[in-house]
């Protein structure tokens, strides 16, 4: 079967319907008390490159379930309409798409970064090993009691 429609059509459609910012602008945004930054990298891109401090990790593979409060994989961070969620891959590609189903979804509160991980550390913008970040949301649990 021929493909009729290839990725780069549909990042390409998806970026002329997303919102998207710039390393700098999301850099800007990031430590408002509203804002979540979103991995959406695949777990073994976590643990060879570490992530942005703060980040929700969210696997692109499991992002709808995690959205959807019908889905029994719903995770309530996702529930806050007040919140601003700004995602991010490796390039921008799988986080264009991805804001762009969560928008299809009704998710009117969702951006991606341009040029996702790579241009976020292009930028020398700041990353934390995966275990440092797992450490640090342990400890944030830990003060919530």
């Amino acid at each position: 079967m021929p493909i009729t429609k290839g990725f780069q059509a549909l990042v390409d459609e998806a970026m002329a319907q997303v919102t998207t910012y710039s390393v700098e602008e999301a850099l800007a945004r990031r430590d408002a008390p509203k804002v979540q930054i979103v991995d959406i990298r695949d777990p073994r891109e976590l643990e060879r490159e570490g992530t942005v401090p703060g980040a929700l990790l969210a696997p692109r593979g499991m992002l709808e379930f995690w959205v959807d409060p019908a889905s029994p994989y719903y995770k309530p961070v996702f529930g806050d309409d007040s919140t601003e969620f700004i995602l991010f891959c490796g390039a921008g590609w799988r986080s264009a798409l991805a804001t762009k189903t969560l928008q299809d979804m009704g998710m009117a509160n969702v951006a991606h970064i341009d040029g996702g991980f790579t241009a976020w550390k292009k930028q020398r913008a700041p990353v934390e090993t995966l275990q440092a970040h797992q450490q640090a949301h342990a400890a944030r649990r830990a003060a919530k009691g």
